[in-house]
């Protein structure tokens, strides 16, 4: 299956209903206040946020007044512009330099040890030399579950005991890595612990190994997401935003959700972008993200 009909597949329950909603208001609906109220409403039940839902629309509105649209048709089309501009950003700020260090968090159940095995597939895909680090020591069996997907890789996996020093681990994933001139080092950190201090801690600690033993590397924080969840979400950026610098967004689990729409919140509101997209359970199908795309199978 080609990227574009494996994205529109992942994006079909979101595109069903948004469009389903949209053809009916373009088809009888007029340019006036209560056609761009109803469209804020159809925004919303598709799981952009209030506060976006009424900036796209007064958006809208103001280009469409200054550029003397008429006709439903050439409304949609801007809309279509406004989405795509709103996920976009700025391509090089994008693009993984090498060597890398990419530091996974999220929650627990969000499927952040599957999405690094996907991860991992990603860049041997694109010849690229491919090290994991076991730092969640706090799950029960997390270390294992990496390990596994370390051999469907066929990568190298630096684990201690569960309940080790989650830096430890980290360091000799450095300095294995040093040794290796590894590519890319993916770190797996802990979902949850006790209590939000002791994730701070954690996580600190984490990124001061990292800055200390690895200078020249570049770095990376992504927060892994799950779709299905919504708005939900959203208070899990701001969670992990009070205890480290996150740099973008993996978005799993939009196969199997009509609340797509969250990613246009998540980039507007947070100014994060969406970096990759899961598009199924497969260990291919984890893609990076392209705003075009997601717009023309939104539409």
């Amino acid at each position: 299956m080609g990227l574009f009909k494996k994205i529109a597949e992942a994006l079909r329950k979101t595109r069903e209903a948004f469009r389903r909603k949209l053809d009916a208001l373009f088809s009888h609906g007029e340019l006036d206040d209560e056609f761009y109220e109803e469209l804020e409403d159809i925004l919303i039940s598709s799981d952009v946020g209030v506060e976006s839902s009424m900036e796209i629309c007064e958006e809208l509105r103001e280009r469409a007044r200054k550029l003397k649209l008429r006709s439903a048709e050439e409304v949609r089309k801007l809309l279509k512009e406004i989405i795509e501009e709103s996920l976009s950003f700025d391509e090089n700020s994008l693009e993984i330099e090498y060597p890398a260090i990419i530091t996974i968090v999220g929650v627990n159940g969000v499927g952040k040890t599957t999405t690094i095995g996907k991860l991992a597939n990603y860049f041997k895909s694109l010849k690229k030399d491919v090290c994991l680090v076991a730092g969640d020591t706090f799950r029960a069996a997390a270390s294992e579950q990496l390990a596994e997907w370390g051999n469907r890789n066929k990568v190298r996996v630096i684990k201690h005991e569960e309940g080790a020093d989650s830096a430890a681990v980290v360091y000799d994933g450095i300095t294995s890595a040093k040794a290796r001139k590894t590519d890319v080092l993916i770190v797996d950190t802990a979902g949850r612990l006790h209590t939000k201090t002791n994730l701070m801690e954690e996580l600190g600690k984490i990124n001061r190994v990292i800055d200390r033993e690895y200078e020249q590397a570049h770095k990376y924080t992504f927060i892994v997401l799950d779709a299905t969840t919504g708005q939900n979400a959203l208070s899990q950026i701001e969670n992990f935003n009070e205890y480290v610098k996150l740099d973008g967004i993996i978005l799993t689990k939009l196969d199997g959700t009509a609340k797509g729409g969250v990613v246009l919140t998540i980039s507007r509101e947070y100014n994060l972008p969406v970096v990759f997209i899961g598009l199924g359970e497969g260990i291919n199908d984890l893609e990076k993200f392209d705003a075009k795309d997601f717009a023309d199978n939104m539409f």
